[in-house]
């Protein structure tokens, strides 16, 4: 790989990186709800979810995603229902928006299980 070649990737992979992605904004949006205590649960839940991407993809199973379209669609399926309930969720919470604190604790299993399935 020549120098420009190398240089590019880094460049490109810098700003990639230098993105914040939706895990950083659900930790933000729980440290600032909850304040800084409860990131290190979220962190975990990130760092879990990281890890069992990664050892699926090294398992092979993107190659056998690709190889039969009716598990991928079926994925794709359980995917687009999952958005549509987050989106019913979302338009009965209803009510006004307010820029108070949560008084109400959330554990810190159910925070890194949220983590991770982001």
């Amino acid at each position: 790989m020549s120098f420009e070649n190398w240089a590019a990737f880094a460049a490109a992979s810098t700003i990639l990186l230098v993105i914040p992605g939706p895990t950083i904004l659900l930790v933000v949006s729980y440290a600032l709800g909850q304040g800084w205590r409860t990131a290190l649960p979220m962190a975990v839940g990130v760092a879990l979810g990281d890890f069992t991407a990664m050892t699926l993809s090294m398992l092979g199973i993107g190659a056998l995603l690709a190889a039969s379209a009716t598990v991928f669609t079926v994925l794709k399926v359980i995917g687009a229902c999952y958005l549509i309930y987050l989106g019913v969720k979302l338009f009965r919470a209803g009510g006004a928006l307010k820029a108070e604190p949560r008084t109400d604790a959330v554990s810190a299993a159910k925070m890194m299980a949220h983590a991770w399935l982001v």
